[in-house]
C-alpha cells in the first residue's frame, strides 16, 4: 500500500474543507447500499400511524441488499444517493475538513499536547454546526432509502428538488429539520468516535513508531474509528432514522419515538440494523479517511510555491 508522503507545508483549512467533502462522497458512493439496508433494518417491525402491513420482510445485510434487488430493482440500493452527495458535500466537509481548526481554537496557548477534552469538544462542535446545517439533505436522504419498505406505497417524490419542495410545502419549514437534536446527539457522539478515535489511534501508532503516517496507518486507524462510533452512536441512529421517516403526528418529539421503541422492542431494538451499521461505518470511514488524507496532501502539493 503506497501513497503520497506528507508535504513539507501543511494543507491550508480551505484544503481540508473541500478534500473533507470530496473524500465523503468517495465514501458514499463506495458504501451508499449498506446504509441503505442499515437504514431499511431500522425502520422494520415501526408501528405506523396509519396502520400499514409490510409484506417484504428483511434478514441480515445480505438478506436485505438482495431481498431489495429482487422485488424493486438494483437501483432501490442507491435511492436517495443525490441527497446522500449534496449532504456530504456540507456535512462532511464541516465535520471532518473543520475538526483541526476547531481543536486549535480549544487548545491553550502555548499548549504543546493536544488533550482528550479538547478533542471531544471540537469533534462536538463540528458534529452539531454540520448538522444544523446539512440537516434538510440528511431528512430527504432517509425519505427516499426508506420509500419502498411498505408494501402497495407509492414513492413519496418524484426527485430530490421534489422532496425538498413537498416536505416544505405540506410539513413546513420545520419538517426539513425534523429529527434536528437526535441527529445532533448522534453526530456529536459519532463525531467523536469517528474523528477522536481516528486522532488518537493514529497519534498513538505514529508515537509509538509503530506505524509511519501512510495508508496502512490510515486504514487501521480509521478501522478502529468506524467500530467505536457504530457502539456507541448506534441506540440514537435507531430514533433518529424512525423519527425522520415518521408520518406527521406520528410521534410527539424524538423522546415519544424512543419511548414507543422501548416498549415495542426492548433495548434491543436499539441495535437494529447494527450489523450493516457496522460494515457501513467501518467501510465508510476507511474509504472516507484514506481518501481525505490523500486528497489534502494532493491538493498542498499542487499548491503554487
Amino acid at each position: 500500500m503506497v501513497g503520497l508522503k506528507p508535504p513539507e507545508v501543511p494543507p491550508t483549512a480551505a484544503m481540508k474543507f473541500v478534500s473533507a467533502g470530496m473524500a465523503g462522497c468517495i465514501a458514499d458512493l463506495f458504501t451508499f447500499p449498506l446504509d441503505t439496508a442499515k437504514v431499511r433494518l431500522q425502520i422494520q417491525g415501526e408501528v405506523r400511524i396509519p396502520v400499514t402491513i409490510s409484506s417484504v420482510e428483511y434478514r441480515g445485510v445480505l438478506g436485505t441488499l438482495s431481498t431489495m434487488v429482487r422485488t424493486e430493482g438494483a437501483r432501490s440500493l442507491y435511492s436517495g444517493l443525490v441527497a446522500g452527495l449534496q449532504r456530504q458535500m456540507s456535512f462532511a466537509s464541516i465535520r471532518i475538513g473543520l475538526y483541526d481548526s476547531v481543536k486549535q481554537l480549544y487548545t491553550p496557548k502555548g499548549s504543546e499536547n493536544i488533550g482528550m477534552v479538547t478533542r471531544l469538544l471540537a469533534g462536538c462542535t463540528t458534529g452539531a454546526v454540520a448538522v444544523a446545517c446539512a440537516q434538510p439533505t440528511d431528512v430527504v436522504k432517509v425519505r427516499f432509502q426508506a420509500s419502498r419498505a411498505l408494501s402497495g406505497s407509492a414513492r413519496r417524490y418524484s426527485g430530490t428538488m421534489d422532496a425538498y419542495c413537498t416536505i416544505a410545502r405540506e410539513e413546513g419549514i420545520r419538517g426539513l429539520w425534523r429529527g434536528t437534536l437526535p441527529n445532533i446527539a448522534r453526530n456529536a457522539i459519532i463525531n467523536c468516535g469517528e474523528l477522536v478515535t481516528y486522532d488518537l489511534l493514529k497519534d498513538t501508532l505514529l508515537r509509538a513508531q509503530l506505524m509511519t503516517d501512510n495508508l496502512p496507518c490510515h486504514f487501521v486507524a480509521a478501522f478502529g474509528a468506524g467500530f467505536c462510533a457504530t457502539v456507541v452512536a448506534s441506540p440514537v441512529d435507531v430514533v433518529k432514522t424512525r423519527y425522520m421517516n415518521a408520518s406527521p403526528g406520528q410521534y410527539r418529539n424524538a423522546l415519544s419515538c424512543l419511548l414507543a421503541l422501548l416498549m415495542q422492542d426492548g433495548p434491543v431494538g436499539l441495535y437494529k440494523g447494527f450489523v450493516p451499521s457496522f460494515l457501513r461505518l467501518s467501510s465508510w470511514n476507511v474509504v472516507m479517511f484514506v481518501s481525505y488524507e490523500q486528497l489534502q496532501r494532493a491538493m498542498a502539493l499542487a499548491r503554487p510555491a
